[in-house]
């Protein structure tokens, strides 16, 4: 294990990553219901398998349990989450109030997002908020946490200690541009980054040559985004619908050639995994499912990726002040 780096938030994540241990992580979709025990059951399956489970934020403009609340079942179960924070529903008043609160109830972690449109959900009616975007978001966590006030100067008394992230695609273009926004990123205050689901190794090596060129990869933990697709026909939907998603024509004739789809879907995501880890500069992958939680966990198993580093491997959990 790497001596004499520092930790700023010392969760499972951020200790995994800066002793150099490859890191995973995935998505907790949310549920439609007040019941938590819908929450419980999906990050059982998860908690094994992961560093760290990603409760996402209204994702695709649609409603789900709050990002917060599953932060709270979370950590109220012994889990590590980390705090997905969109900026279309909330304004900076509303989303300093629930970095505190979250700090308070044990989130570690934070990804920093600006959100997609409410054109994209089933309310497109809703009125969007917009007040920060993801780098002026990334500037007021790190404000809060290593200047200990709100963005109006006004001191705290306890600042949160968080570990922060935000999300860059790759495989969107303009290509030249995504190396430069995520050194953006990293100016503005990003530690670690989760990006979209990776379908095109080959343009991931470019992107990642140009971070390593920019000396990013000194810089930033950079988790890929990975994910089973279950038939051609889901491949075909996620291209035309979900924003930010590629997925090249050979992956979906791949898939419509195979006898039995959701196994090749399966397949192909564990041979991203093992072809993404090779990269320089790869330090973990973000694996993400919709309501696939156990097939998450099978994944990662074949991925080669288990067993999970042990307490024992990591730096200490640094004291409060």
């Amino acid at each position: 294990m790497p001596q004499g780096y520092e930790l700023t938030a010392g969760s499972r994540l951020e200790r995994v990553l800066k002793a150099g241990r490859f890191a995973v992580t995935a998505e907790l979709n949310p549920p439609d219901s007040a019941d938590p025990q819908a929450v419980y059951e999906r990050a059982l399956v998860l908690a094994t398998v992961c560093d760290a489970i990603n409760a996402t934020d209204a994702s695709g403009a649609h409603c789900h349990m709050s990002s917060v609340g599953m932060c709270a079942l979370l950590t109220r179960a012994g889990y590590e989450p980390v705090y997905q924070i969109s900026c279309r529903d909330r304004n900076r008043i509303a989303i300093q109030g629930d970095i505190l609160g979250a700090a308070a109830m044990g989130v570690k972690n934070v990804l920093c997002l600006t959100g997609d449109g409410v054109q994209v959900g089933d309310q497109p009616e809703a009125k969007p908020v917009f007040d920060l975007d993801s780098l002026t978001l990334l500037r007021t966590v790190r404000i809060m946490r290593d200047h200990g006030q709100f963005l109006s100067g006004r001191k705290l008394d306890v600042p949160p200690r968080v570990f922060v992230g935000a999300a860059e695609n790759p495989f969107a273009p303009p290509y030249d541009f995504r190396p430069l926004r995520l050194q953006k990123k990293w100016q503005a205050g990003a530690e670690f980054i989760q990006t979209q689901y990776c379908f095109d190794v080959p343009r991931l090596q470019e992107f990642m040559q140009r971070v390593r060129d920019l000396g990013l990869d000194d810089k930033l933990f950079i988790l890929v985004g990975v994910g089973p697709l279950r038939s051609a026909k889901v491949a075909e939907w996620m291209r035309t619908q979900v924003p930010g998603v590629y997925i090249p024509d050979a992956i979906v004739a791949r898939l419509k050639g195979a006898q039995h789809q959701a196994r090749e879907g399966k397949n192909l995501c564990v041979e991203i995994i093992q072809q993404v880890r090779a990269i320089p500069g790869v330090r973990g992958v973000h694996v993400m499912a919709y309501r696939q939680e156990e097939l998450v966990a099978e994944i990662i198993q074949d991925a080669g990726l288990l067993p999970r580093v042990t307490e024992r491997d990591l730096a200490p959990i640094p004291p409060r002040d």
